[in-house]
């Protein structure tokens, strides 16, 4: 009899381009082996080149989805990304606090490809009231984490800085941060990891590609595919970093529309050790 799968479970908007959201979690979880399951916050209408339109679900239809999943199935580890507005974040934290849920990877999604913020203030204030004190990894890209401390900067932050916005995360109650995508010395990308107590530098060869639409969607559903799968933090982000690059060299030559494309998720999994 085969081995029953482990359960995960996302909680985002959805790409009709297939590139990012919920379509790139469920295509990394299918990827690792794990049963992936949704709740939508929001139906996009979008492309290589741009979103055209946004649809968000009501807080009560997101509360809805995550009741129905959690009561019946359960999750060994959940993921947020985006969500949008005051009312939903509110909603999804409540519900997920109710169901005692975790491990929980939050992807604060706050800024489009371009690096510009797509919200206010209000919604950055929410993640840290709300959603930020459930998390037990966060995962912004260097522009988000300075959202989230409301702090302005225009030039890549110095690694006091980072672990300065590390510190801040946390002291809303997150668990860890990983902050992504920093450019290091050279052709190389730092993410760096806050474990609480440090800040480590987990620096990785920049792949040269346009096609990195959904690459932050990527790297934290495979964390998260990893947590569930009883990984401990350090060993999730570490394999998880060599799935997201594999994926985007496999797609690096793609030419699927005329914009920044996706990622290639059906690459060779990583060995589960």
């Amino acid at each position: 009899m085969n081995k029953q799968p482990v359960k995960t479970l996302t909680i985002g908007g959805s790409d009709s381009g297939g590139a990012a959201g919920i379509q790139a979690d469920l295509k990394t979880w299918t990827a690792l082996g794990v049963y992936g399951m949704s709740v939508i916050t929001a139906v996009t209408a979008q492309n290589s080149l741009r979103v055209e339109a946004i649809h968000y679900l009501s807080p009560e239809m997101i509360a809805a989805q995550i009741d129905a999943v959690l009561f019946d199935y359960g999750a060994q580890a959940i993921k947020t990304g985006f969500i949008g507005r005051v009312d939903m974040i509110e909603q999804t934290a409540w519900h997920l606090k109710a169901h005692e849920a975790g491990p929980l990877v939050v992807d604060p999604v706050l800024v489009n490809h371009k690096g510009q913020s797509m919200f206010g203030s209000d919604v950055f204030n929410a993640y840290s009231e709300h959603l930020l004190p459930l998390a037990d990894l966060v995962t912004p890209n260097w522009r988000e984490a300075a959202l989230l401390v409301g702090v302005t900067i225009k030039n890549i932050p110095q690694t006091k800085i980072l672990k300065h916005f590390s510190q801040t995360i946390c002291s809303a109650g997150a668990g860890q941060v990983l902050i992504t995508g920093v450019p290091g010395e050279g052709e190389s990308i730092i993410d760096w990891w806050f474990d609480g107590y440090e800040l480590h530098p987990l620096e990785q060869p920049e792949i040269n590609t346009n096609n990195r639409h959904g690459s932050g969607d990527t790297l934290s559903a495979a964390i998260c595919a990893y947590l569930a799968l009883g990984m401990d933090m350090e060993k999730a982000i570490e394999n998880a970093q060599v799935f997201t690059a594999r994926a985007l060299a496999a797609a690096s030559t793609w030419q699927l529309g005329r914009g920044h494309g996706p990622l290639s998720h059906f690459v060779n999994k990583i060995q589960q050790d």
